[in-house]
């Protein structure tokens, strides 16, 4: 019974809006649950980052060290540092509890251009950068080298997305394909979506793939053969890049929208369950409680939380 009822509190998906918070750093660019889901990450266009408790209202730090606005936030797997990236082409490591600068990388051997998004490795001992110059800089923590371990240049546009796995990175690229990257084979796959790629990300299961693209479309598909699977649509995403994701039970998809939404699909019949209104700005970052039924979502200078009636969390 225990079981049955964890089950159905993970399938429950949070489309009750808990609380919005104004986060005070001007249009909030990105917004991301940590390692656990007990904070939450927001990226300013006023050049910070601030760490909060979502699920009480309250801002713990704030990080400041970037030239310019800060696109993307991810933290370490334990806690202890946060990588992020932006319009100042400099990717930055941070020690959480002094909010001091550890490493700041850039330079010679650093991107030309602005920082879409960034990842540590399941260990943390490396970042992974993505950049408008086409590249993905892999960058190692613990030395004090400035020129990064590994470049990985393929895509011949910008680098919108990144996502890693154990052994796997994939990105999404606005050349309009998606590259799988598998690390202990030395191998890389690409598979061509066609119109520009705004978010990846594997299932849970690390079977399929998920890609949003610049056609008003979300499409499943196989990670290893690249067959389609299935399309979500109903969204508007033509102009922005737009985050997109999966439940934490890969029950459902969820994704940001042009017209002010949230839109959520079931993953199997693609039929669109849930609306979640914001007003009329466009929703472009999400992250997915990493266990429970609790959503974060960014539109203009807020964060929303939302939770279900089975969250456990307060």
């Amino acid at each position: 019974m225990a079981e049955a009822a964890s089950n159905k509190k993970a399938m429950e998906i949070p489309t009750k809006l808990n609380t919005s918070i104004d986060c005070k750093q001007g249009a909030v660019r990105a917004v991301r649950f940590n390692v656990d889901g007990s904070y939450a990450l927001t990226c300013g266009s006023d050049k910070t980052i601030k760490l909060w408790n979502p699920h009480s209202s309250t801002l713990i730090k704030t990080y400041s060290g970037h030239g310019y606005e800060v696109l993307d936030v991810q933290s370490s797997c334990d806690n202890g540092q946060l990588c992020s990236g932006g319009l100042d082409k400099a990717v930055i490591l941070w020690d959480v509890a002094s909010g001091k600068t550890v490493r700041k990388f850039r330079g010679d051997q650093g991107h030309l251009s602005s920082i879409n998004c960034v990842r540590f490795n399941e260990e943390s001992t490396l970042v992974l950068s993505g950049s408008v110059d086409g590249s993905v800089r892999i960058w190692d923590c613990k030395s004090h080298k400035k020129e990064p371990v590994q470049i990985l240049d393929e895509a011949k546009d910008s680098v919108t997305s990144l996502v890693v796995s154990d052994h796997e990175l994939l990105t999404g690229s606005a050349d309009g394909k998606t590259r799988r990257y598998d690390i202990r084979m030395g191998q890389m796959h690409s598979d061509h979506i066609g119109h520009s790629v705004t978010c990846v990300s594997f299932t849970r299961d690390g079977q399929c793939t998920l890609v949003s693209s610049l056609d008003n479309t979300i499409r499943l598909m196989d990670k290893t053969s690249g067959e389609l699977l299935n399309e979500f649509s109903g969204h508007t995403n033509k102009t922005y890049k737009i985050d997109s994701c999966l439940s934490c039970s890969d029950t459902h998809v969820i994704s940001g929208s042009e017209d002010g939404k949230v839109y959520i699909w079931d993953l199997v019949e693609a039929k669109v369950e849930h609306k979640l209104e914001h007003g009329k700005m466009t929703v472009h970052s999400l992250s997915y409680h990493p266990t429970d039924s609790c959503l974060l979502t960014a539109c203009g200078n807020k964060m929303w939380v939302w939770k279900s009636n089975y969250a456990s969390i307060a």
